[in-house]
């Protein structure tokens, strides 16, 4: 079975409900998580929007210390890591108005050895590069 992560909330590709949005209630989305390698002691998921003004896009929601058992993010045990906001935990998609669609990828990563602390998306794609067994990306879109 190969790595993969999907929501009951919204299809690969499709739009991002309202109430999941900056726009909306805030709420987070719910992630299911199948097929994780046998070599993976840890999951981290992270969102985020690379169609965001700046360099670099911007990180909606890091997550670590996901157990390899975990098929449902939301009813898990982990860590949330900063976002771009300069807060930790879920900062809801809430693109500039009138700049098109923006597209959120929530990206499982297995790995092979644990997240030491809360590093930023940048810190954790440098230091975990090696240890990744497996990915897999769900997108979902919005636009105000």
């Amino acid at each position: 079975m190969t790595l993969a992560i999907r929501s009951d909330a919204f299809d690969d590709g499709e739009p991002i409900p309202r109430r999941f949005t900056g726009d909306g209630d805030n709420a987070i989305p719910s992630l299911t998580i199948d097929g994780i390698p046998p070599a993976a002691v840890e999951l981290a998921v992270i969102c985020h929007d690379p169609d965001a003004p700046g360099p670099g896009g911007f990180t909606h929601w890091t997550v670590y210390g996901l157990a390899p058992t975990t098929t449902t993010v939301e009813d898990a045990d982990y860590r949330e890591g900063p976002n771009d906001a300069g807060r930790s935990g879920w900062y809801a998609p809430k693109p500039p108005a009138g700049h098109g669609a923006h597209h959120y990828a929530f990206t499982v990563y297995a790995l092979s050895r644990s997240v030491d602390g809360l590093p930023s998306r940048d810190e954790f794609l440098r230091s975990h590069v090696d240890a990744m067994v497996g990915q897999a990306t769900l997108v979902g879109t919005y636009e105000r």
